[in-house]
């Protein structure tokens, strides 16, 4: 299944019928982000990971790019992130 996040800077809530192995696994990657602990974050995350650059545009591709991205963000602004909602995008695409 794959969860699309959409949302900065909001509480989170949980929709009840969503599987809650996802929804732990993004709770958990958001909590390390937070926390500054690039290790953990990565490790809920693929190797080819996509991450988008909305402090720059862009995405950043795979850990060390992300790694760097995240490094160099953090240096500039102090971001914190709760998504409001995890919705699932069709395995269609959408």
């Amino acid at each position: 299944m794959l969860v699309k996040l959409c949302c900065m800077f909001f509480t989170m809530t949980v929709m009840p019928d969503q599987p809650a192995p996802e929804i732990e696994l993004l709770r958990a990657a958001y909590a390390a982000f937070n926390a500054r602990d690039i290790d953990a974050a990565l490790a809920t995350m693929t190797l080819d990971v996509a991450w988008p650059k909305a402090f720059e545009g862009g995405s950043a591709h795979g850990h060390e790019e992300v790694r760097a991205y995240w490094t160099k963000q953090w240096s500039e602004i102090n971001p914190y992130v709760e998504p409001i909602s995890f919705h699932p995008e069709d395995a269609g695409g959408s």
